[in-house]
């Protein structure tokens, strides 16, 4: 497993040193550089793209990779990413599970094979170890787990997917919610005494002036309009924020609505584990079977749709694995099916599925459709967890 390892991460070691060499970085990594070249500034500085777009903790690894310099900026990112994975797969193969983490953690390398050009240059790459790490310790030790998923979700957002899965199916409530508590108001402090407090909300602020971004899954109706040329739609950049948008009829009142769409299925997949949990469900089950779920919501319901979002879902699925084997064999495949289309999309073709190229569309299209069949095995797990006559659920504590 770790010659696998050290064959999957020496690749992409590789293929980010043919960018160093140069000088270069490779896609939003370059975004970084800047920021971090600039320094920390929270004013935000004169760049059109702020590094507040992110939560504040994503500045920590963005401006420790600028330790050497700009010129090898990538190396230093990629090394860290590097480690961090190198840390929850030694957590994955030596925990009180090591027994049934072979394939998982084998599932794991092939996924990042495929999602590694984007894992090892987005932050996603830094947030999803650490969210692998908390899971693995959340049954266990909630409280341990509360915190790594606090840190995560300031450092990106969607680990607050799992969090909230946590904090309803963990026994020990107020202990996991007082950890979140503890874990921000830190982050806050930091944050004060460091001149940024007037923007540590941007992060959720800027999301709201977004449009339908191409490859969100709402946005495919006018992804084939744009196709096929109907009614105006049409693909354009949306240069303030670096991200390729679609536009017609109906798609800026669907951006308006998605928002609030998105937190009444956030509310109704919480309405589901709290039944599920009423009902007898297995709370360590509840659990994993409930992160997949709320954080395929938060991709399925997002106006933001960043080929980046599918690595949200490696971490659950491979703590699934090693929770039931069988019973994960479904998200397991659809997931490894979605990183497929998505490579296919990014790094290999995305720049015809920008001018609309038809097969691409198609692409697009299957990767959508797979999300959302993902939720819906998820949806109607946890609908069978809360319907099922079960024994007393599992404790989820210390």
């Amino acid at each position: 497993m770790w010659w696998g390892f050290a064959v999957v991460h020496l690749y992409f070691l590789g293929w980010m040193m043919s960018f160093v060499v140069h000088g270069d970085a490779f896609s939003d990594t370059e975004q970084y550089r800047r920021w971090a070249m600039a320094g920390y500034d929270p004013t935000g500085g004169a760049d059109d793209i702020s590094p507040w777009v992110y939560p504040v903790l994503a500045q920590i690894p963005i401006h420790l990779a600028g330790i050497a310099g700009p010129g090898p900026y990538l190396l230093v990112w990629t090394l860290i990413i590097t480690v961090l994975n190198a840390v929850a797969l030694a957590c994955l193969t030596r925990g009180p599970w090591r027994a049934r983490s072979v394939l998982p953690a084998w599932w794991w390398l092939v996924f990042t094979v495929f999602l590694g050009y984007l894992g090892f240059a987005r932050v996603e790459g830094i947030a999803a170890p650490i969210v692998l790490i908390g899971l693995l310790w959340a049954a266990r030790r909630p409280v341990l787990g509360s915190v790594l998923l606090s840190i995560a979700t300031w450092i990106k957002v969607w680990p607050a997917a799992v969090l909230l899965a946590l904090v309803i199916a963990c026994r020990q409530r107020l202990q996991v919610v007082a950890a979140g508590v503890v874990v921000t108001a830190a982050v806050v402090l930091g944050t004060y005494l460091s001149g940024g407090i007037a923007r540590i909300a941007d992060f959720l602020v800027n999301q709201g002036e977004r449009g339908m971004q191409l490859e969100a899954t709402f946005s495919t109706p006018w992804v084939w309009l744009s196709v096929l040329d109907v009614a105006g739609a049409r693909m354009a950049d949306n240069v303030a924020i670096n991200s390729t948008e679609v536009y017609g009829p109906g798609a800026e009142l669907t951006a308006l609505l998605m928002q609030p769409l998105l937190v009444l299925a956030v509310l109704a997949g919480s309405a589901l584990l709290v039944r599920a949990l009423r009902r007898g469900a297995e709370r360590e089950e509840l659990l994993y079977e409930g992160a997949l779920m709320m954080t395929t919501v938060f991709i399925v319901f997002n106006k933001v749709g960043s080929p980046q979002f599918m690595i949200w879902l490696a971490p659950v699925v491979v703590v699934g694995l090693v929770h039931d084997r069988r019973r994960w064999r479904a998200p397991a495949a659809l997931l490894m099916g979605i990183a497929v289309a998505t490579f296919v999309i990014y790094p290999l073709f995305y720049t015809p599925l920008i001018h609309a190229h038809p097969v691409m569309a198609a692409v697009l299209t299957v990767r959508n459709a797979l999300l959302v069949l993902l939720l819906w095995w998820s949806v109607q797990r946890t609908v069978e967890l809360g319907s099922a006559t079960r024994p007393a659920p599992r404790t989820i504590d210390a």
